[in-house]
């Protein structure tokens, strides 16, 4: 059974800090063996990735099958039925078109001194997107990575996707197709990130890297980061739904189990106003496990990490959802839209009861890769701005350079940087003859 908190207790406030300090990831340190595959892959290139993929994927290759052929990846397509493929091309054209409105401006302007001032929006040149292989790989994770950068404009697209004992998962390949991917390789772990950090004989380096993994994924994109970008690092995925009474008990516990079935680490939160519906949902969850198929992870996530939380009222309830900061927000009132406005941390929010969290999953636009771990407190879901960059841009004329150099001057021999002063000073002079 997951815990009942209730904000009229008099050590509410000690248990649901302990709520909210849960360490929910495995313990395992795997540090040291990225350490050493990533120095590996930097030293030795294709042949270190063959030999790691044989290891850990149970896959033999060699650098010309290290890519899947356009003929496997027709092949594998042809494997997708029309109804399948039809949902991929659905939600390939929602979520293209909600990133489409993302793409910001460039912009240039004259400010009061005659100096032109501005920004310029370019894509990185190559990204690198990491999909969690096998049968069990998720093809809308693709087209939530893969779209965004394609609307940013990155020219070179890659994935790379173990395919432990030659598992093939055909959905992912049609979705890497729908959404413009250039090349999947069939490698994982991480000396797939190594590889696309560093590149090696076969693999050309990226600019960025994103997607979600393993500890061992997590731990090598920490690593990488500096000479490549990442997106983030994922930890196990969270809902919380904040419902009143006039809710169906059975959709709210639907929504909860639709994350904890993700992850034995995954959490479920409900926070409510009414104790008896509380109650109700949890009833309705361990009806729900019964028949579930996935009953076994999710009941693990729900007894672990499972909470309901009964408040006073919705103004408390923003208030703790605040401190969580949920990667999905599910309100579930009257007015959501109102109770939205109280909302500052949270990756993702659905808004009303028949907008369940897994609409946001699959069809619904925005993007699924979202911040966990609290982590909304100060940063965003993926999209198109995490495959751009904004390069400044500055030009002074005579005038303007007149007007304000001699505080750029100023300012430099204040910090004891001569050359930086001498440079303005020497344009200063040019103007006004030599004179100084």
């Amino acid at each position: 059974m997951p815990q009942f908190l209730s904000s009229r207790d008099a050590d509410f406030e000690v248990r649901f800090a302990a709520l909210l300090g849960m360490k929910r990831e495995e313990a395992e340190d795997v540090d040291q063996a990225v350490a050493a595959i990533i120095a590996d892959v930097r030293a030795r290139g294709d042949a270190a990735v063959i030999e790691l993929t044989a290891r850990f994927d149970r896959m033999d290759l060699t650098p010309a099958t290290l890519a899947f052929s356009a003929a496997e990846i027709e092949a594998h397509c042809a494997l997708v039925s029309p109804q399948d493929r039809a949902a991929l091309e659905l939600a390939a054209e929602r979520i293209r078109a909600y990133h489409s409105r993302q793409m910001p401006r460039d912009e240039s302007w004259t400010d009061g001194a005659g100096a032109q001032l501005g920004w310029r929006w370019t894509p990185v040149s190559a990204a690198g997107l990491y999909v969690p292989g096998g049968t069990a790989s998720y093809p809308s994770s693709v087209l939530m990575n893969a779209i965004p950068a394609k609307v940013a404009g990155v020219r070179n697209l890659v994935i790379a996707c173990p395919t432990p004992g030659g598992a093939v998962n055909p959905l992912v390949l049609m979705a890497a197709r729908i959404a413009g991917v250039d090349k999947i390789y069939r490698i994982g772990g991480a000396q797939a990130i190594a590889a696309l950090a560093y590149g090696t004989e076969t693999i050309a380096p990226v600019d960025k890297i994103t997607g979600p993994g393993n500890a061992f994924v997590a731990a090598a994109k920490r690593r990488v980061f500096g000479r490549v970008g990442i997106d983030m690092i994922a930890g196990p995925s969270e809902i919380l739904v904040i419902a009143d009474a006039d809710n169906d008990p059975d959709w709210v516990a639907l929504d909860l189990l639709s994350q904890a079935e993700h992850d034995e680490s995954a959490q479920a939160i409900l926070i409510t106003t009414d104790a008896g519906f509380g109650r109700a949902v949890a009833a309705a969850v361990e009806r729900r496990l019964e028949t579930l198929q996935r009953r076994a992870i999710a009941g693990a996530s729900w007894a672990r990490n499972g909470a309901v939380i009964t408040v006073q009222s919705l103004d408390e309830a923003a208030a703790l959802s605040n401190r969580v900061a949920p990667e999905h927000l599910e309100l579930c009132v009257a007015d959501p839209e109102a109770l939205s406005r109280q909302i500052t941390h949270a990756g993702a929010i659905f808004l009303g009861a028949w907008t369940p969290e897994a609409i946001g999953d699959y069809v619904g636009g925005p993007n699924h890769v979202l911040p966990t771990a609290r982590s909304a407190r100060f940063s965003s879901g993926l999209s198109v701005m995490d495959f751009i960059k904004r390069t400044t841009m500055a030009r002074m004329t005579p005038e303007a350079l007149a007007a304000i150099g001699p505080a750029a001057e100023r300012l430099a021999i204040s910090e004891s940087l001569e050359a930086h002063g001498l440079s303005v000073r020497a344009r200063l002079d040019a103007l006004n003859g030599g004179q100084a």
